[in-house]
């Protein structure tokens, strides 16, 4: 059953997937294996696969058919985890009549610390590695292009933050793990009315929105440390 998550968006939470819909199209930038860039989209997933799947189909294809047989009209971005959905974590404030929400799923069978080696030593070449930390971010407020990058950064700094706090380390070079090698982050722009040009650290925004996701990142993987123990 979908429940409202902001204003012109529901969310629906299974053990297979979480779906997010817009009433109307919304701007999302993200770094999703289906339709990731900037695109207005009427629909968000994030979406689980088996751990030891061997099917050799394009990870776009089977989201965008994933998204059809689930009779999602309009355009989907999509994210793919191994991570469990029992992993999900959601945490939502309302300031000033503005509205930010954070999602996350988390995986960490593929920790990495930023610079470390890469098993992939062509330049073109795709990982198949497990894991992931997934994380959308979503706003009433219409952002800028370049608060949604900014958005990014906050959102990365504060998920290595969560890290480091966890000491969640890194196999390769036995370091404070600052992401798994699989991470996917999506930047959900409202419709305002208010509009937001800064979110970074010197501003209300950006300390709502560290606090958001080092809050529910750290949550996500104490679950996960545990259930693998």
């Amino acid at each position: 059953m979908a429940v409202e998550l902001i204003r012109r968006a529901s969310l629906e939470h299974t053990q297979n997937h979480i779906h997010i819909e817009f009433s109307q199209p919304h701007q999302i930038m993200s770094s999703a294996v289906l339709n990731g860039g900037f695109v207005s989209a009427n629909h968000l997933v994030n979406m689980k696969v088996p751990k030891d799947s061997s099917v050799n189909e394009l990870p776009a294809l089977t989201l965008s058919n994933y998204c059809l047989d689930a009779d999602w009209q309009g355009t989907s971005v999509g994210m793919m985890t191994a991570a469990s959905m029992k992993s999900f974590r959601m945490a939502k404030v309302t300031e000033q009549g503005v509205e930010l929400v954070v999602l996350v799923t988390s995986g960490l069978s593929n920790a990495r610390r930023v610079g470390d080696g890469a098993e992939c030593r062509t330049m073109a070449e795709d990982t198949e590695a497990v894991g992931t930390i997934n994380i959308i971010f979503l706003t009433s407020a219409k952002l800028t292009n370049a608060a949604s990058v900014e958005a990014v950064l906050v959102i990365t700094e504060a998920k290595a933050a969560a890290l480091q706090d966890a000491k969640i380390m890194c196999p390769i070079s036995n370091k404070i793990a600052t992401g798994t090698g699989t991470d996917s982050v999506a930047v959900v722009s409202g419709h305002g009315p208010e509009v937001i040009s800064y979110c970074g650290k010197h501003v209300l925004f950006g300390e709502l929105l560290g606090r958001l996701v080092m809050d529910t990142v750290g949550s996500s993987i104490a679950w996960e440390n545990s259930s693998s123990q």
